[in-house]
């Protein structure tokens, strides 16, 4: 969960230190309007990645000199959010599953992740042994799921990540075959301080391209409550009205800082399938 609220505003030039705030916050948020009784983490969305370059005209390096455009932006599509959220509250989640069938809401969370799968990717890989080192990445944390049992297989991810910068370092700072690795800035790094905080630009341009982004979040959400129904054996059909409100709010409250747009993360789906917690 940690790695994707990162990654989103490094992709799009944010502050990712308010991101993780934000995403703190949101979450409280989240559980305060439903209640305490949906068990989810709201977490950066990557459905604002797109527009939000689209919208700011981003060229992928460094700060976002046009920040505060898509922070308008995702306040509006946050206070959409929120008002799909009362008609679902109001008059129930028939309309809405009419609209958004399981086989829409699974494609659509498929689809972003699908979509937006080479981003990263191209990231990650600028020489041939970066490209290598992502695939040992990817051993070692299969390696960690199959081989090891109990707690240290419920962090199978955190495990693997640990084993592979250990052979990243024997193999770059050791033999030289790549960057090395350099932990510098984490021993200068301040333990405390204020984030970077910043304030949000309402343009009707960048609103009317970034609003409707709350229709993915919607069947985003709806298919994430529905995978914890399934999970818990518990119907939450009666909150999602009050969810969908909650995520819609934290995500004003998270782009009036200067942080991305909030969802619910299917990453703790997974931690809470793995862990039963």
């Amino acid at each position: 969960m940690f790695g994707a609220t990162v990654l989103v505003p490094i992709l799009v030039g944010f502050d990712p230190n308010v991101a993780i705030l934000m995403s703190g916050i949101g979450t409280l948020l989240f559980f305060v309007a439903t209640g305490g009784k949906v068990p989810s983490y709201l977490g950066s969305s990557f459905a604002f990645i797109g527009v939000v370059i689209a919208a700011t005209g981003y060229a992928g390096q460094g700060p976002n000199a046009n920040m505060g455009v898509a922070l308008g932006g995702i306040i509006a599509c946050g206070a959409l959010y929120f008002v799909i959220g009362a008609i679902v509250q109001a008059v129930g989640t028939g309309w809405i599953e009419r609209l958004m069938p399981p086989v829409v809401t699974g494609a659509v969370v498929a689809v972003i992740g699908l979509n937006l799968a080479h981003i990263p990717v191209k990231n990650m890989v600028p020489t041939p042994f970066d490209a290598w080192m992502q695939a040992v990445t990817f051993v070692c944390v299969g390696l960690v799921a199959v081989f090891t049992r109990r707690m240290v297989q419920r962090l199978l991810i955190l495990m693997g990540l640990i084993v592979a910068s250990v052979v990243y370092a024997l193999l770059a700072n050791g033999l030289g075959l790549g960057k090395p690795l350099d932990l510098s800035g984490v021993a200068h790094a301040s333990w405390l301080g204020m984030p970077n905080f910043s304030a949000p630009v309402f343009s009707g341009h960048a609103m009317l391209l970034i609003a409707p982004v709350a229709v993915i979040l919607v069947a985003e959400n709806l298919g994430h409550i529905k995978a914890v129904t399934a999970m818990t054996g518990k119907n939450l059909d009666v909150y999602m009205g009050r969810a969908f409100m909650g995520d819609g709010v934290a995500t004003m409250v998270a782009a009036s800082a200067g942080g991305t747009g909030v969802t619910t993360y299917a990453e703790n789906i997974g931690v809470m399938a793995a862990t039963k917690v």
